[in-house]
């Protein structure tokens, strides 16, 4: 049986397709799965990291960092991300605590900023990325939570405020009922709904309307795929931990 987290990660592989010679970055178990899947498939010039200060040819186990294996091949100090932010040499999967119809994300502190009922992990590298390449979101628990009329403090630049942002580019959603997209309009819309999964669902865990015109099923992974993810990307199945196999 193919579980709804190796949909996940085969969507989240998707996003890289045909990116290039870029670094990826990814935040959450089921897109590092991604990457690397789109690394050994779709993408083999993706450059990868640990995560910490060493790019990778052969990642490390899950979780891990050069430390604990892989084969580094080169070192970039925490000041050279900056620059390939900035030259746009990066492509990004954040996550969201909140994400609005435009794509503004906040991580940062949820309530009222002066007094906030639950603070976060402040706005992090989201304003950067937004504005410099390339950014993706993976929501791990699609609910009306997360998916909000407005989003209490704007970390990740929405299309609504991006009029001057030349190399703003906001991607897909990946969420664990749907892949997302935007539409001419700069408006969240599902591209696709994941086996098991209706459009219904994912209105109904949304807390602003969604177009679903031409909303397609997710692809399963191929038999390749499967097995990567399986046998040589996460043979300890960490990936139900982030997205549990339902019965």
């Amino acid at each position: 049986m193919i579980t709804r987290a190796e949909v996940c990660a085969t969507a989240c592989a998707d996003a890289w397709q045909g990116a290039g010679e870029i670094l990826a970055h990814a935040v959450g178990v089921v897109p590092t799965i991604g990457v690397r899947l789109a690394r050994l498939t779709t993408s083999p010039e993706l450059v990868l990291s640990d995560g910490e200060a060493y790019l990778m040819s052969e990642p490390p186990p899950l979780g891990g960092t050069a430390a604990d294996g892989g084969v580094a091949e080169g070192w970039v100090p925490f000041r050279r991300i900056f620059d390939l932010v900035e030259s746009g040499r990066r492509q990004s999967m954040m996550g969201a605590s909140q994400l609005d119809r435009y794509g503004n994300q906040n991580i940062s502190a949820v309530g009222n900023w002066r007094k906030p009922t639950r603070q976060l992990i402040g706005v992090r590298g989201a304003p950067g990325n937004t504005a410099n390449h390339r950014t993706d979101y993976w929501v791990p628990r699609h609910s009306p939570k997360v998916f909000v009329e407005r989003v209490d403090v704007v970390c990740g630049v929405g299309n609504d405020r991006a009029s001057k942002l030349t190399f703003h580019h906001l991607g897909v959603v990946v969420t664990d009922l749907a892949v997302l997209d935007y539409g001419d309009d700069g408006r969240l819309r599902i591209r696709s709904v994941h086996p098991g999964v209706t459009v219904d669902d994912v209105r109904a865990a949304t807390g602003f309307p969604l177009d679903a015109t031409g909303v397609t099923a997710t692809r399963e992974p191929d038999p390749t795929e499967l097995r990567l993810i399986r046998e040589e990307i996460d043979p300890r199945g960490l990936r139900n931990r982030e997205v549990p196999v339902t019965p």
